[in-house]
């Protein structure tokens, strides 16, 4: 039912020009976070900011420019974005193009549309990155402000003693600084479950290198909240909208 006092040609009952562009329930509705009458009730609770202000029943939005969020949370709502979850092999670059004729993380997802690679891991390391045409949420996962949990299975030279564990827990101090404290499990004595929220270079590499127990292996497992232990090396899948949400989520201030 058209909202009261507008017109499908934007105009309000005086005929004066709306906002150029589409209702918000119409638009949140199409990204699956729920029906028309869903939505409309997320606004009217108040649970919906465009650009940090809250907005009324049957606003126009321009999905290119404005901030949509739900409880405090970007909701991707430009049409044609994409989210793909990559299991990474080694031997292949988390880059969109590379020089040397490598193969690239890039080349394993779809040619169309356009993306790129959240973050990096090395070209020996292999696990989870996240492939995407979402300015927004690449924003949050690899801006410095922000900080979310990476999980990794960290195969090492020898078994590190309780006293290198607990530097690892603690932080290293390496060429670029102190690094923040690690969650460090022994999984067995030469493996490890790392857990950093930092985005340096090679930096569980040179954490190992430190204590004296070079890295074997390295797997990532887990990217903030989403991990996937079924899908197999060099494949991906899309992620779902609850899973986009969470990882924006998870993407906090860090203290400073």
């Amino acid at each position: 039912m058209p909202d009261p006092g507008a017109t499908d040609s934007g105009e309000d009952a005086s005929g004066t020009t709306e906002v150029d562009g589409e209702r918000l329930q119409k638009v949140l509705a199409r990204t699956g976070l729920g029906s028309r009458r869903v939505c409309e009730d997320l606004i009217s609770a108040g649970r919906i900011t465009v650009n940090g202000e809250l907005p009324v029943l049957g606003r126009r939005v321009d999905v290119d420019v404005d901030l949509i969020e739900l409880d405090g949370v970007p909701v991707p709502v430009r049409p044609g974005l994409v989210h793909y979850l990559v299991n990474k092999p080694p031997g292949v670059v988390s880059t969109a193009e590379d020089t040397h004729d490598r193969p690239t993380v890039v080349s394993l997802v779809p040619d169309e549309p356009r993306v790129y690679p959240v973050g990096r891991l090395d070209m020996d390391s292999e696990g989870l990155i996240i492939v995407t045409n979402d300015g927004e949420l690449t924003h949050r996962l690899t801006h410095p402000s922000y900080g979310v949990p990476k999980e990794y299975l960290v195969q090492v030279e020898g078994a590190p003693s309780p006293g290198a564990i607990r530097e690892l827990r603690e932080g290293i101090e390496l060429e670029d600084g102190l690094t923040a404290p690690a969650k460090v499990a022994v999984v067995a004595p030469t493996l490890l479950r790392i857990v950093i929220h930092e985005g340096r270079n090679r930096q569980i590499r040179r954490m190992c290198d430190f204590i004296g127990h070079p890295v074997v292996r390295l797997v990532r497992t887990r990217i903030g909240p989403v991990a996937d232990p079924s899908l197999t090396p060099g494949s991906y899948r899309p992620l779902s909208f609850d899973e986009v949400r969470a990882l924006a989520a998870a993407a906090e201030p860090t203290p400073g």
